[in-house]
């Protein structure tokens, strides 16, 4: 992927990208606001998430530890997992041993952050997406472009082309005379889907928290695809980032309170289904759970930044963004986009190493809209000028640029007030004629002069001023 600006550009271009957000989004927020109208404690609420995060992020090791030995006690099978390549290598070697050459998907941002379809598919392993977003997105050989809905790019008419052109080649064809209503692309999707359900022996999933005291793992979705995924296979992986622990029952009502006002509008979820290991004659009889780091201690270790990790994958900061709204989620080049993307992709991969990374923490405004709205109050402005920092040094060294010239330069200048007062005599006697000259001269000067007055500097310093009038007496 481009860099940001380069991405950004191309994406601007395009008409029909930008009506489908803003249509999307703007629907969103709206009916984000006035669920959370509704709550007179939402402050309340968002900062008893945030300090349940925090104190999880602070004592992570002991609540990873408990995790395993509850998800272990109630018969589940518990494999950590380094990076992408260890998470990835779990979930075909379970599907494997049952000779699977398939498995059917509930919507899950950590399996698309380690590219788990992608590996199956080259260990003979079809992988079907089982949210109707997601499918969208995989028959049309698409990029997911938003956490909550990844199709948010597509309009229903773009989505009947996909089902009509490429429903039979993964399954059952859409049927005939297929129209754009949504309830028609929704039965179609259904009928697709139905029969992989009932076809598939083993099932991924990732999971939305997981309950430390109990090894309950939960999954909060709209359209009872996961319950069927969750339920109806006889094998089920989950893959579960590691700061996705929460550590009890009572800190998980606080989570599920914030999360559907903050996602999609709703007082509840739709579905919320919960399992706990292995429950004999009920659901899947094996239950694999791979806890994946893939560069979250990283992020645990940076002070500003780690309160990335809070994040609970509501997408309420991409709705009210005015970046994303514009430029839409492939811009961002990552699974997870807008301004959480822009934070969470250097914290997890590290700056200094990929442009496209190193491109991200500029991708905003830094309006503050994003942590206006956070469930779990994270300030992403102050991450994400911590993360331009962390940027710049990691591309110190060798001939320094002209800004670092300058900054270098000034630096000098106003460290003694000698040069100071000397640089000031010396703007006075030359800042007209610079003033004129930039706005003929071709280059940098001029360019930036096109847009702006250059201000001309005074005849005479305050400093110089201040000791003519005896400190203003005579003014």
């Amino acid at each position: 992927m481009p860099a940001f600006p380069t991405a950004a550009r191309d994406a601007l271009a395009d008409s029909q990208l930008r009506g489908n957000l803003a249509r999307a989004t703007g629907t969103i927020r709206a009916k984000r606001a006035a669920a959370v109208a509704e709550v007179p404690e939402w402050e309340a609420l968002r900062a008893a998430g945030a300090a349940i995060k925090d104190d999880v992020l602070l004592h992570l090791e002991d609540y990873l530890v408990q995790l395993e030995a509850s998800l272990t006690a109630s018969g589940a099978t518990v494999h950590w997992a380094r990076d992408a390549a260890e998470a990835c290598a779990i979930v075909a070697a379970v599907a494997k041993a049952h000779d699977a050459d398939e498995v059917v998907k509930v919507k899950s941002m950590a399996t698309q952050e380690i590219g788990l379809n992608e590996a199956l598919a080259e260990a003979g392993i079809a992988a079907w997406e089982t949210d109707l977003a997601e499918l969208i997105v995989q028959l049309g050989d698409d990029l997911p472009s938003h956490i909550l809905v990844p199709a948010i790019h597509r309009n229903r008419a773009e989505v009947r082309e996909i089902f009509q052109r490429a429903m039979g080649t993964a399954g059952r064809p859409a049927p005939d005379g297929l129209t754009d209503e949504p309830a028609e692309l929704a039965a179609a999707a259904r009928e697709h889907l139905r029969e992989k359900f009932l076809r598939a022996k083993v099932a991924v999933s990732g999971a939305n928290f997981a309950v430390a005291d109990s090894g309950t793992l939960v999954v909060v979705e709209s359209e009872g695809n996961g319950r069927m995924c969750l339920t109806l296979p006889e094998v089920l992986v989950s893959v579960v980032g590691i700061e996705k622990v929460v550590p009890t029952w009572a800190d998980l009502d606080v989570f599920l309170q914030l999360l559907p006002r903050s996602s999609t509008g709703e007082r509840m979820n739709p579905y919320t289904s919960t399992w706990t290991g292995v429950t004999p004659g009920d659901g899947p009889q094996e239950v694999h759970v791979v806890l994946l780091d893939n560069g979250r201690t990283r992020a645990l270790a940076d002070q500003v930044g780690r309160q990335a990790l809070r994040c609970i994958r509501c997408s309420a900061c991409l709705n009210v963004c005015p970046v994303y709204s514009r430029t839409g989620g492939h811009a961002y080049g990552s699974v997870y986009p807008g301004p959480i993307g822009a934070i969470l992709n250097p914290l997890l991969r590290g700056v200094g190493v990929d442009d496209q990374v190193d491109s991200l923490p500029y991708a905003s405004s830094l309006c503050g809209a994003c942590y206006d709205v956070c469930p779990v109050a994270i300030d992403i402005p102050s991450v994400l000028v911590e993360l331009r920092s962390q940027v710049v040094d990691a591309h110190r060294g060798g001939l320094p640029g002209g800004e670092a010239a300058a900054m270098s330069a000034a630096s000098w200048v106003f460290g003694r007030a000698r040069r100071l007062a000397a640089a000031e005599r010396v703007s006075g006697l030359t800042g007209r004629l610079a003033t004129r000259l930039a706005r003929r001269l071709p280059g940098p000067a001029s360019a930036w002069t096109d847009a702006r007055d250059l201000p001309t500097p005074p005849r005479e310093s305050f400093r110089a001023w201040w000791r003519r009038t005896g400190g203003g007496g005579d003014a």
